[in-house]
């Protein structure tokens, strides 16, 4: 990478980090600095780092965990035969936050995570530029666009897996898009076996990428590194399996829970509504709270990014469009619920630097009313950014909770544009219209950004191979 585009991905990770950092003095209840699945992750990693141990017994015995969550802490863990406590979540996260949560606690932790939320506006810039032909006068107007509003700049100092997830999938993303090598190759490897380890949640994900990176080098005659993948992989997957057998007494973490009562497989739901859950594909984009463009109405420009990607498939198209595919169908039917105890958006996260980078790359590529496109670009830059200025000024100045009650975030713009979205969580005669013309914009936005790029001579494209 030439040197001008590698120092400005890092002035865009370095300035992505500064700005979410004073999110992690937020609040998330009035009792609480983290909530929900944030002390367990804290808990571990503090059990990691002072006994190299999964057992959280003696941390919660000890109250270690009223840094972070003065009230009491809900429990989670199923007590073992031989008296153990072992957090019903992936190892990876609190192993990376162990070494800061041993040296400066739960802000320490946050913080390091918000280094991770840098990283990743760096790799979605790089990705951009070098995999798919994005100016960089385009490429880091877009990426901070997304990375200095919500949900991305929020999870930034969240204590989940999110932000480390979506990092690992943009540098499969950077493996896939490009000719394989090696080193891509490689990257690809650790990439998806983070992602398991990470949450199990993202194993479909991480399939998705292997099947892509495997057919993509074959085809390209690179059969040797295919042979050395999958056996690499194929090892992975036992020591998977096997450490899960023996740490949590199953093969996802979910079997040391003491709120699945009816087997691990219940975190998706006793008896799950697929039709029910299908209003999704649309609420994860269009939910009056819990929708992505209630936050930043840049993700609107998603849709049509993605029609004009499947109308051009450039290289490496489908290194973008099947990975956040996965994401949302796993989010629409797999995913509990969309409507939980945490921020808007955590079950989207990790593929959103898919469509970052896809809307990018139609920034880049729209032959019809460009300046359109780029206006709406920098004008909902400028409105996700303020949002979150807001959100987290008025957490850390007034009564707002990220978690409890993000709903009284008093910003005019917000308060304004979400009236125009449905609310899934109370339907209603005038809901089911606003959803019904959100299924109708959606197509046209579709149809709009096939359209945008039809203009392009076929000689400019570049056949897929990914």
């Amino acid at each position: 990478m030439r040197s001008s585009p590698r120092r400005t991905a890092f002035l865009v990770g370095l300035g992505v980090a500064l700005w979410c950092a004073p999110g992690a003095w937020e609040r998330s209840t009035e009792n609480a600095r983290t909530t929900a699945d944030e002390p367990q992750y804290l808990m571990t990693a503090l059990s990691i780092a002072e006994d190299r141990s999964l057992d959280v017994s003696d941390e919660r015995a000890a109250g270690r965990y009223r840094a972070w969550h003065a009230a009491g802490l809900p429990l989670q863990e199923e007590v073992q035969a031989d008296g153990s406590r072992v957090s019903p979540h992936d190892p990876l996260l609190p192993a990376l936050l162990a070494l800061p949560v041993a040296t400066g606690g739960w802000l320490a932790a946050k913080l390091s995570l918000g280094v991770l939320a840098g990283a990743l506006a760096a790799a979605m810039v790089w990705v951009s530029v070098e995999r798919f032909d994005v100016p960089l006068r385009l490429a880091v107007p877009v990426v901070l666009a997304f990375s200095a509003s919500a949900p991305l700049a929020v999870y930034a100092t969240q204590v989940y897996p999110e932000i480390a997830a979506a990092l690992a999938v943009t540098v499969a993303i950077g493996a896939i898009a490009g000719h394989p090598t090696p080193r891509s190759t490689a990257a690809l490897g650790v990439a998806v076996v983070a992602l398991p380890w990470l949450s199990v949640k993202y194993a479909p994900i991480a399939a998705a990428l292997v099947a892509l990176g495997l057919v993509q080098a074959w085809r390209e005659g690179h059969r040797r590194d295919v042979v050395a993948l999958g056996v690499a992989l194929g090892a992975a997957a036992a020591i998977f399996l096997a450490a899960h057998l023996a740490w949590y007494g199953g093969f996802t973490p979910y079997a040391a829970g003491s709120h699945f009562a009816s087997g691990e497989l219940s975190v998706m739901g006793a008896s799950p509504d697929y039709v029910g859950r299908s209003s999704r594909i649309v609420g994860l984009l269009a939910d009056r709270s819990f929708g992505l463009a209630a936050w930043q109405p840049a993700y609107l420009l998603a849709v049509p990014a993605l029609g004009a990607l499947t109308r051009l498939r450039p290289r490496g198209w489908s290194a973008l469009s099947l990975p956040l595919a996965v994401g949302l169908l796993d989010a629409v039917f797999v995913a509990l619920t969309m409507h939980g105890w945490w921020f808007p958006g955590r079950q989207v996260v990790v593929v959103l630097p898919a469509a970052v980078i896809a809307v990018a790359w139609w920034a880049a590529q729209v032959r019809v009313a460009p300046w359109i496109v780029r206006a709406a670009a920098i004008g909902s830059a400028a409105v996700g950014a303020s949002v979150f200025a807001w959100l987290v000024a008025q957490s850390l100045l007034g009564d707002l909770r990220l978690v409890t009650s993000f709903e009284t975030l008093a910003h005019p713009l917000w308060r304004a544009w979400r009236v125009a979205l449905p609310d899934y969580r109370s339907p209603s005669g005038s809901g089911r219209a606003l959803h019904a013309a959100w299924i109708v914009l959606f197509a046209l936005l579709v149809a709009s950004g096939r359209h945008s790029v039809a203009a392009i001579p076929s000689r400019a494209r570049v056949p897929s191979t990914a």
